[in-house]
């Protein structure tokens, strides 16, 4: 039996009916539909979405975290940190975008959805080693790419762009050693040459 994709509006009014006021905000842009929910809502939006009869979204294919301060070049009103699912519903042959805000900029938590789909675990660790999003109730949160004694979450805007320390291997010791950063900032201007008729263009 062939499944055709559902039409985005569609979809839409069938989420916005599943989650009820659960939805702040949902629309279609470019074929699909995002959802925003509040943090409080956020697990029980996520059990609704896989589970209910129109939806039944099996399979979280990404989640991962951004940074809205300066977003697009000026500043943005609201919570800094979001967290982004892409979920599937392969037996509806259909997608759709979650999005959930963090409340508290200065300790951006949201709750884990390890239990409810697995491939959500190193997803989850890595939005924390990036961007420091806290994701309650995973059961082993730690860095994932950065090294074990890296400081700060490289992937927020305001992380600098040398660092905060670098690591190098000390003969003397003969061990890591960890120190304040070394590197000169530098701005670099590329050289340009201008000829006439470069490459025979004129």
């Amino acid at each position: 039996m062939t499944v055709f994709a559902v039409n985005p509006d569609a979809l839409k009014d069938t989420i916005a009916a599943a989650l009820g006021d659960k939805v702040r905000h949902i629309h279609v842009a470019l074929g699909e539909v995002t959802v925003v929910v509040a943090a409080a809502d956020y697990l029980d939006v996520a059990k609704t979405l896989r589970d209910a009869p129109g939806c039944r979204f099996e399979q979280l294919m990404d989640l991962c975290g951004v940074d809205y301060s300066e977003y697009k070049g000026g500043g943005r009103e609201g919570s800094r940190y979001c967290v982004v699912l892409h979920l599937l519903s392969v037996s509806l042959n259909q997608r759709v975008r979650l999005k959930v805000f963090a409340p508290d900029d200065d300790f951006p938590l949201v709750a884990s959805v390890t239990d409810i789909w697995n491939s959500a675990n190193w997803f989850e660790r890595e939005a924390f080693d990036l961007f420091g999003i806290v994701f309650e109730g995973h059961n082993d949160l730690r860095r994932i790419l950065t090294d074990y004694g890296f400081i700060g979450h490289p992937f927020r805007k305001d992380f600098p762009l040398s660092g905060h320390v670098e690591m190098r291997y000390d003969a003397e010791s003969r061990r890591v050693v960890y120190q304040p950063v070394t590197i000169e900032p530098r701005e670099i201007t590329p050289r340009i040459i201008r000829e006439d008729n470069y490459g025979g263009l004129h």
